[in-house]
């Protein structure tokens, strides 16, 4: 029974990743019913406010559900959100077995659901492909267990680790398949993050504009707040954040607010990035993409705050530039810091690394 429960279990999951960059805060979920040793119906939590992959999944069949399994990546709600609480439908449907990979860490349900199947007669199995399920909603699990978002930075790099010349020229280091890739993860993420740096260098949009997909919140680190009112980022959607300091300026402070630029002081003489990631979680960011330049990755990584790394790299040669990292205080190979997880694809002419700094 394992082995077969592993089998649905991997196409739950496959499923559920269709709602990737669509369900946040939402988890990814995916969902099959099986009767007699065949599947009559799948379906996937599409969109944030949208049908649940069970209710998805349910409809599609129509019943009779007499003897079928649902199969379900995580715990099936038990609360009221922007739809009725799952268990409930499932009861009506008159399904009598259901196997879970996840118990969901949100407090509102957290076994929960789970209890409320088994006291109303529905056999319950849990923990199939559990780490998987974990992996595929690590932000998510992030959030809820530590009240923080995940952090990926992400940075297209020369072969010997520039991220620009010497002149502070970095358009484009990287191909535009690259750069296409690098948008769907914008469209992926609740949030991106640049520094004032990046800003007044190259006067980004911070949007999606090279694939299909929702715009994240656009972020920009700015203690003194020295960004000029007619900057991209602060035009047209998405909304922008500015985090500075309590001693920025509070004539520009005003300014900005009048045009509907939404300002936060997260510190006093500069930006304190965990009491940053603490406003985000606050507002429901459950994953940031960094895209700052080296004072600002070099931050996270000093800090301890980044998850995850997105490194694209370049074939070609820069010589004197800047560095893509800064001083990380390592003064002995054995302090160096350990990556796990890594792997390596190719897109076009550059190579994508991606890699774990937390386990």
């Amino acid at each position: 029974m394992r082995g077969e429960d592993e089998i649905y279990m991997r196409r739950v999951l496959h499923l559920a990743r269709r709602g990737l960059g669509w369900v946040s805060p939402n988890p990814m979920v995916g969902a099959l019913i099986v009767k007699d040793g065949k599947v009559i119906a799948e379906g996937y939590h599409r969109r944030f406010g949208g049908a649940h992959a069970e209710v998805e999944a349910m409809r599609k069949a129509q019943g009779p559900f007499e003897g079928a399994t649902l199969y379900v990546n995580l715990e099936p709600c038990c609360h009221w959100g922007k739809t009725p609480p799952c268990v409930e439908a499932i009861l009506e449907s008159g399904i009598k077995e259901v196997v879970v990979g996840n118990i969901d860490p949100n407090p509102q349900v957290a076994g929960k659901g789970v209890q409320f199947l088994r006291e109303h007669g529905v056999r319950v199995r849990t923990g199939v492909l559990e780490a998987e399920g974990r992996e595929l909603n690590r932000a998510y699990f992030k959030y809820h267990e530590e009240g923080l978002p995940l952090v990926t930075l992400k940075y297209a790099q020369s072969l010997d680790g520039r991220i620009a010349t010497s002149t502070g020229d970095s358009r484009w280091i990287s191909s535009e398949g690259a750069r296409r890739f690098a948008h769907r993860l914008r469209a992926t993420h609740d949030a991106v993050l640049v520094g004032i740096g990046t800003v007044l260098a190259d006067d980004p949009q911070l949007t999606v504009r090279m694939v299909r997909g929702r715009n994240p919140l656009r972020v920009v680190l700015d203690s003194h707040l020295r960004i000029p009112l007619e900057a991209k980022v602060l035009q047209g959607e998405p909304p922008t954040l500015i985090a500075t300091a309590s001693g920025a300026p509070r004539d520009k402070i005003l300014a900005l607010r009048q045009r509907g630029t939404e300002v936060v002081e997260v510190g006093r003489e500069r930006v304190e990035l965990p009491r940053l990631l603490r406003e985000l979680a606050s507002r429901g960011v459950l994953s940031l993409l960094v895209e700052g330049g080296q004072a600002v990755i070099t931050s996270f990584l000093r800090e301890g705050l980044a998850d995850e790394m997105v490194v694209i790299v370049a074939p070609s040669l820069i010589g004197r530039g800047v560095e893509a990292i800064g001083d990380l205080g390592v003064r002995t190979i054995g302090e160096a810091r350990a990556l796990k997880g890594v792997t390596l694809r190719r897109i076009g002419h550059d190579w994508v690394f991606e890699a774990k700094l937390r386990g």
